[in-house]
């Protein structure tokens, strides 16, 4: 086997559909083009469509297959409308990436009812249901399929600042090594990608210089992440090939953060 055939093999999506949750956004915009331009048809699922335009230009230009839908992550008739949509347009459903997410830097002792159930909401809430009715109807289906949740740093180790999403973040991966155990059987692998530091919408608020000077001095490569080197594992996840016995893994990307003791 030559070597390109080898990768496409490998690592190829060629004639799968794959909904990214979230996928308007920088992190999950980068992910979803890079399922794209590796075959797959994808769907990018957000609120705003103007977000989605950019990147769906970005995947036509590259020779990908995308298309934007409308829906909110914590709503259970919107997703079971995405799908719906997904199965009249696509005609399967075979990736699931749950990335919608928000963030916040109140102090423990300041945060609200109301933020906290905001934000349990969204990153929570949100992945609970996408897994429900999306990974769902996988294991229904009875044909396989991958459903990669997006975690943090801060779900494996406690991080000052970002008390609650913390919590939610740490509850996503508990939930998925639950669903990779219990969809093991039915060929839904679950697992779940762990960004380290990367500049994204939702974090830059409480990027300040002291503690940049702080991550910078725990991580190794000394540096940031860039949205596109979460594309690699994304797609080790996603393909029925090279993750064929991966599942309830957290795969870490973080430039040597979580391997920083002192």
């Amino acid at each position: 086997m030559k070597n390109d055939d080898f990768l496409k093999d490998l690592f190829g999506l060629s004639g799968r559909v794959a909904v990214v949750v979230g996928g308007t956004g920088e992190l999950c915009g980068a992910i979803a083009e890079g399922l794209a331009l590796a075959g797959a048809e994808v769907v990018l699922v957000g609120r705003n469509p103007e977000k989605a335009h950019a990147r769906l230009e970005r995947i036509g230009a590259g020779g990908g297959r995308a298309w934007f839908q409308a829906a909110e992550a914590t709503s259970r008739a919107d997703l079971e409308g995405l799908l719906e949509a997904v199965l009249a347009r696509s005609g399967r459903l075979d990736i699931v990436v749950n990335g919608a997410g928000v963030n916040s830097s109140t102090p423990f002792l300041a945060v609200t009812e109301d933020e906290f159930d905001r934000i349990v909401r969204v990153n929570l809430k949100g992945v609970f249901l996408g897994c429900q009715v999306l990974g769902g109807h996988m294991v229904e289906k009875g044909e396989g399929g991958s459903v990669i949740n997006v975690g943090s740093e801060s779900g494996i180790v406690p991080l000052s600042r970002v008390f609650t999403y913390s919590a939610t973040k740490a509850a996503v991966h508990n939930l998925s090594k639950n669903l990779a155990r219990e969809w093991a059987p039915k060929r839904v692998r679950v697992n779940t990608l762990v960004p380290g530091f990367f500049p994204a919408e939702q974090n830059r608020k409480v990027m300040t210089p002291d503690r940049v000077a702080s991550i910078m001095g725990h991580t190794p490569m000394a540096r940031f992440g860039q949205a596109r080197e979460l594309v690699g594992a994304a797609l080790l996840l996603a393909s029925a090939s090279a993750g064929s016995f991966i599942t309830g893994s957290e795969v870490v990307v973080d430039g040597g953060y979580n391997a920083m003791s002192i």
